[in-house]
């Protein structure tokens, strides 16, 4: 999965940024609000974490100028402004979520993928084609009943992009994406390499590739 952090305080937006890495999410650090339309309209993305308080346009002005180009990306307003006027106003302006700091890393990456649930229209936290499940809080994947194997932080990316959209096929530079984040060096062969290691895992035929296309996981079993 590919977040955008728009945050200015370099250590917050240092740890944020340190933290979702660790939990396998690609993950692209702006500090002001114009940088963040920018990089909205270059890439996609599965989630913004939005500051309010940017220098320049404001998460507010961000906020509205996302909305007012029907961009459907979950927002999740990350600020100190504590004000109920401040909370209706970024959520009644399209916000998904509200978080204020300071926060327990915990609770924003369950807020996440709390957000996450309700784009993708599912209630259950677990994503499951009917022939592979992955649980994003243990990053276990269980295929056909099965055993529970733990996946790796790439693995589990690579698997997450492509449970999100069964029966869509991705390519390599979209899976590749959703591993990578900008200034990271892409290795040779890794999404062949990492698809592999989920066969060895879960199966020869959970993830199919579709020569000179990309790869899918089946669309309901």
């Amino acid at each position: 999965m590919r977040v955008l952090l728009v945050e200015d305080d370099p250590m917050i937006g240092e740890a944020v940024q340190n933290a979702l890495k660790d939990v396998s999410y690609a993950t692209d650090w702006v500090k002001t609000g114009q940088a963040a339309l920018t990089a909205l309209e270059a890439q996609h993305y599965d989630l913004v974490l939005l500051d309010l308080g940017l220098p320049g346009k404001d998460g507010l002005q961000v906020l509205a100028s996302i909305r007012g180009r029907d961009n459907p990306v979950p927002v999740l307003i990350v600020t100190a402004r504590d004000t109920l006027d401040d909370r209706l106003r970024g959520l009644d302006g399209g916000a998904d979520d509200y978080v204020l700091k300071p926060f327990e890393m915990a609770e924003l990456l369950a807020r996440m993928r709390a957000v996450l649930r309700r784009k993708g229209g599912r209630a259950a936290p677990v994503l499951s084609n009917g022939r592979v499940s992955l649980d994003p809080v243990t990053r276990e994947a269980v295929a056909d009943g099965c055993a529970p194997v733990q996946l790796s932080n790439r693995e589990f990316a690579l698997l997450h992009a492509l449970l999100i959209r069964p029966g869509a096929i991705l390519s390599r530079s979209d899976l590749e994406d959703r591993i990578y984040g900008w200034g990271e060096e892409v290795e040779s062969n890794v999404v062949e390499f990492l698809i592999h290691a989920l066969r060895r895992k879960l199966g020869s035929d959970i993830i199919k590739n579709v020569r000179g296309v990309g790869w899918m996981v089946s669309k309901g079993g």
